[in-house]
């Protein structure tokens, strides 16, 4: 008997459909319409007739070669990501081995996993309300432990030195996000084949040879994964530096993203230029992305592709001569 297939791939589209719909409307126009507005001269509260500009590529002459505050918003940005996820990487990497140590069996894995992880579900505004307390001057719970601990004998206002206010930044993104950062690299360690773990360990392997040989490389994907993300996410770093120091003092924590809401939302309205600057920082991280996707490729698996290609190549230059 004859059966007729039943074809399931039409509720696929059907559940997707949703989805697809809102980021057309929410994402991937706004996208498009922001690209095209960073050509244009659209700015003022007021609307008015958009036109092209005579040199289409103005604003972002004008952003690269001749604005110092987007300069300094683009190191400012760096800075910061780099002095948070340096710290956040390594301590995730440390609480990630510890976790997974299976000589250890520690007990209470979870509550220590809720309690790490719990900064991150904190509000922005929280925190920055929290830490803006702790280093109040003249009077706060900072100046005071350095007065009774004799290390100072007037109150220190910490927020008005560049590098001390780049550094409580770069802190509280650290500690808001390494616990994200660990959840993510022991669900990529729980995924690794525990064959691997036991035959070194069988082998007499220490618990650092087996995270340095077995846990770390397998998990290049998962790393490339929280290196990318968390680029992307210190890219736009906007909500701590605006709540907490609104860009100061002398606009030393001042990020892109706190640039480009400055031209969009406040003075001039300048969107067309606030555009552009958002259309630089995609290409930055587009190119950025792509580096890392270069630089952490898996060697191994490509020389293997070579070679397979070139074999195949010579198996056709073979049949064409025979």
């Amino acid at each position: 008997m004859r059966r007729n297939r039943v074809s399931y791939s039409k509720y696929g589209y059907i559940f997707s459909l949703p989805f697809i719909l809102a980021f057309v409307v929410f994402s991937l126009y706004p996208i498009l319409y922001t690209a095209v507005i960073g050509f244009t001269d659209m700015k003022g509260i007021v609307p008015k007739p958009i036109h092209i500009l005579p040199d289409p590529f103005q604003n972002f002459k004008d952003l690269i070669f001749d604005n110092p505050s987007f300069h300094k918003s683009m190191v400012n940005t760096a800075l910061l990501w780099i002095m948070n996820f340096i710290p956040q990487i390594v301590l995730a990497l440390l609480l990630t081995a510890w976790f997974t140590n299976q000589r250890l069996k520690l007990r209470g894995q979870g509550l220590f996993k809720v309690l790490l992880y719990m900064p991150n579900i904190i509000t922005a505004s929280t925190i920055a309300v929290l830490f803006s307390s702790l280093f109040a001057y003249p009077t706060g719970p900072m100046n005071s432990l350095f007065q009774m601990m004799g290390w100072s004998d007037s109150p220190i206002n910490f927020l008005q030195d560049k590098w001390t206010a780049r550094g409580i930044v770069a802190f509280i993104q650290f500690w808001m996000w390494y616990g994200n950062t660990m959840i993510v690299l022991i669900a990529g360690v729980l995924g690794i084949n525990p064959a691997l773990f036991e035959a070194a360990a069988i082998d007499g392997a220490s618990g650092w040879q087996i995270f340095f040989r077995i846990t770390l490389p397998s998990l290049r994907t998962i790393l490339l994964f929280t290196i990318i993300t968390s680029m992307i996410g210190g890219l736009q770093m906007f909500d701590i530096p605006q709540l907490f120091l609104i860009g100061g003092p002398d606009n030393a924590t001042l990020t892109t993203s706190m640039f480009i809401y400055g031209q969009a939302f406040k003075g001039s309205y300048m969107f067309n230029r606030a555009a552009a600057a958002s259309m630089i920082m995609f290409v930055i991280a587009a190119a950025l992305s792509g580096l890392l996707f270069y630089m952490m490729r898996d060697r191994d698996a490509a020389r293997l592709r070579k070679e397979e290609k070139k074999l195949k190549n010579a198996a056709k230059a073979a049949v064409r001569g025979a």
